[in-house]
């Protein structure tokens, strides 16, 4: 459909209903509205409507109702899969809608739908509280919360959407309700881990956890020389590690930043990032065995403050950078798994293509899969094979690699990805692996209830039965 779709008078319409700025394509503002952050997303829609309130979002998606077009719902604009934008379309960008209230006696906060993870981070550590967070800052918490919700806290607290505990939605057909256990406590089972299938979060309640503000925290970081060697080690320390203990590996490219000693600056690494969540002198002593180890080129382990351990690996991943991902869980990491992974390492594209492995266990293993949506899968741990890079002619290149390393990792995988990681290319068939068929069923009857149209379908879309 046209960019041009909507007639002026119906543009001038909806500014005369909406206390935000609505940009069109003739706007100065167009350009810089329309972007997101992967680079490989280049869409042009019809309006972006930057809503201030929940009246905003109603009225932009009554007109675009009205006038037959695609709606994208926006906070961050992380979605790699470029859900956050459309051709021809309205994105509802919920950015400017970004407070956030904590209350410290109830340990709860309300997140408004365009808050992102360093403005939540930021409120709740006044408290020394936190919620299970991404891992990079300005990720919008609505998308991550909905689709699952992976980060730092995850053995100690689990998955995101596990500590939601009320919604504020904007419904396919306009109604603003709540759901809660309470109120449509079926809509809050679908939202925990359903995604935006079912309608557009203006605010979400989360209860939050005991964290910092300091932690005990940082990067250890080696040659990439010893890959095989510092993940076996790290294997083993995380099988007998407490809860508390959280953290990864990652293969990645040294940054030439002044804390990298100049020779190994820009060359292949092997990192562990550690961080524990508890008293720092514990966390110190949590780490001893892993300083221990090896002789890493950086050992940046120290007491630090939480936000800071939640902005590590922004610098990694620049707004404007293009992504394709692959990401799986592995029933355990085995011998093979590592010289596997090792070997498929040494074609990783430099200098922003990065493999992590995320241990699972703790909390992981104890979700009440009966309250939400989401089905945490019993998995020793994860990888993220992230491929990023800014050339794009090395699309093809940088595609075909992720294809070629979730092939190699196949027999030593467990087959199911959360659902905000499952690419497109990936199917339907994988979407729905990764609920189960019991309770696949079950969200395509409450899509069918809450948004028989499917009018919001640009997302990890669930479709409803009469569709």
């Amino acid at each position: 459909m046209s960019q041009l779709a909507i007639p002026a008078p119906a543009v001038d319409e909806l500014r005369s209903k909406v206390l935000g700025e609505v940009v069109t394509p003739v706007d100065p503002a167009y350009e810089e509205a329309r972007l997101v952050w992967n680079g490989m997303i280049d869409r042009r829609p019809a309006l972006v409507v930057r809503c201030s309130r929940t009246p905003d979002v109603a009225a932009a998606l009554a007109c675009a109702r009205e006038h037959g077009l695609p709606v994208s719902v926006r906070c961050g604009a992380h979605s790699t899969p470029g859900y956050s934008s459309c051709d021809g379309g309205i994105v509802i960008d919920l950015r400017p809608m970004n407070g956030v209230e904590v209350d410290a006696e109830s340990r709860t906060a309300r997140v408004q739908g365009g808050a992102v993870w360093a403005e939540l981070d930021a409120a709740t550590q006044e408290h020394g509280l936190a919620v299970t967070g991404g891992r990079v800052s300005d990720t919008g918490v609505a998308g991550l919360a909905l689709g699952s919700g992976s980060g730092w806290l995850e053995r100690m607290y689990g998955v995101t959407c596990e500590s939601l505990v009320s919604a504020e939605v904007v419904t396919a057909d306009g109604r603003t309700i709540t759901a809660s256990a309470q109120e449509n406590e079926d809509l809050l089972w679908g939202l925990r881990g359903g995604g935006g299938n079912f309608g557009i979060a203006t605010e979400l309640e989360f209860r939050l956890h005991p964290v910092g503000p300091l932690i005990t925290a940082g990067m250890i970081m080696y040659p990439r020389a010893q890959a095989g060697e510092v993940i076996r080690f790290y294997r083993d320390y995380m099988a007998k590690a407490p809860e508390e203990v959280g953290g990864g590996l990652a293969l990645l490219t040294a940054p030439p930043e002044p804390f990298v000693p100049e020779e190994v600056r820009g060359a292949p690494a092997v990192g562990i990032i550690f961080c524990y969540i508890g008293p720092p002198e514990e966390g110190a002593e949590a780490a001893k065995e892993l300083r221990a180890f090896g002789s890493p080129v950086i050992d940046m382990i120290q007491p630090m403050p939480y936000a800071a351990v939640q902005q590590m690996l922004d610098a990694a991943s620049p707004r404007g950078v293009r992504e394709y991902f692959k990401i799986d869980s592995l029933g355990e990491l085995s011998d093979q798994a590592i010289d596997t992974l090792v070997a498929q390492a040494e074609q990783l594209p430099a200098p922003f293509g990065q493999l992590i492995l995320a241990p699972m266990g703790g909390a992981m293993g104890r979700t009440d899969g009966d309250s939400m949506a989401l089905s945490v899968k019993d998995a020793a741990w994860t990888y993220f094979c992230l491929a990023m890079w800014m050339d794009p002619l090395e699309d093809e290149g940088n595609i075909a690699w992720t294809r070629g390393f979730h092939e190699a990792m196949r027999p030593f995988s467990v087959g199911t990805a959360l659902p905000n990681f499952i690419e497109p290319d990936e199917g339907v068939a994988r979407l729905r692996a990764s609920y189960g068929e019991e309770k696949y069923a079950r969200l395509v009857a409450l899509k069918q209830r809450w948004d028989p149209d499917n009018v919001f379908r640009l997302n990890q879309n669930i479709v409803p039965s009469a569709v």
